[in-house]
């Protein structure tokens, strides 16, 4: 069993409109890259059974190389649920020869109505240990924080 990490943030949409965002390949490749990188698909099925292989591609590789290549996480993505405006279940795999990065992390994006919007939380379960406590909260409320800015122009 690995770590778990876990954020959440309210946006101030409706859940259909978090919802969109989080299936959109358009709107993920807006908000997801955290700060400091961008990202591109290979590949996108975003349905249940689907799966997509996502390039992320840092800006600075000075504090922190990729996973992958020395400027670039790469993670192939399989797609274990989608429940129209409720969640999004992922299994994430990084593409690394370092055993520090392998293992598969499960991915959990859950919308929850609330009075001004939407609470949107992401649980990271099974989080390999090559992927810093502190680097991935900082990653994962990045994501967040640009979801919200993405939704709340």
């Amino acid at each position: 069993m690995g770590r778990t990490d876990r954020a959440s943030l309210l946006v101030h949409v409706s859940t259909a409109e978090a919802f969109a965002a989080l299936t959109d390949r358009d709107a993920l490749l807006a908000w997801l890259p955290p700060a400091g990188m961008r990202g591109r698909f290979d590949r996108f099925d975003m349905r249940t059974g689907g799966s997509y292989r996502l390039v992320l591609t840092y800006a600075d590789t000075s504090g922190s190389p990729g996973k992958t290549t020395a400027d670039s996480d790469v993670s192939e993505v399989r797609v274990v649920e989608v429940v129209p405006g409720e969640r999004v279940v992922q299994e994430v795999e990084f593409a690394s020869d370092d055993p520090a990065f392998r293992g598969t992390m499960r991915m959990e994006w859950r919308l929850r109505p609330a009075e001004d919007g939407t609470e949107v939380e992401v649980v990271a379960r099974d989080v390999p240990p090559g992927v810093r406590a502190r680097d991935h909260a900082e990653g994962i409320l990045s994501s967040l924080a640009q979801l919200a800015a993405h939704l709340e122009p």
